[in-house]
């Protein structure tokens, strides 16, 4: 699942993934697998994300904070 609004935020300000990498003090690889959604940061680089995009970690992740996946909600269902 690729976090469509990473990649959207990131292009808008003309970064490549390297330079994002160098500004949040993270690796290249890392954001990548951020992006494409193989990897969930955990709540520091969460942070940098959304001080770096001044927007709200919830609008950043939006698939880390769904309850869609809350076992209430599924048995509910």
């Amino acid at each position: 699942m690729n976090r469509r609004i990473l990649l959207q935020q990131r292009k808008e300000h003309n970064l490549t993934q390297q330079q994002l990498a160098e500004k949040l003090g993270i690796s290249t690889v890392y954001v990548r697998k951020i992006e494409k959604g193989v990897v969930n940061p955990g709540r520091v680089t969460m942070v940098k994300y959304e001080h770096f995009f001044n927007s709200d970690m919830k609008e950043l992740f939006p698939d880390l904070f769904l309850n869609f996946y809350d076992k209430n909600i599924i048995k509910d269902a």
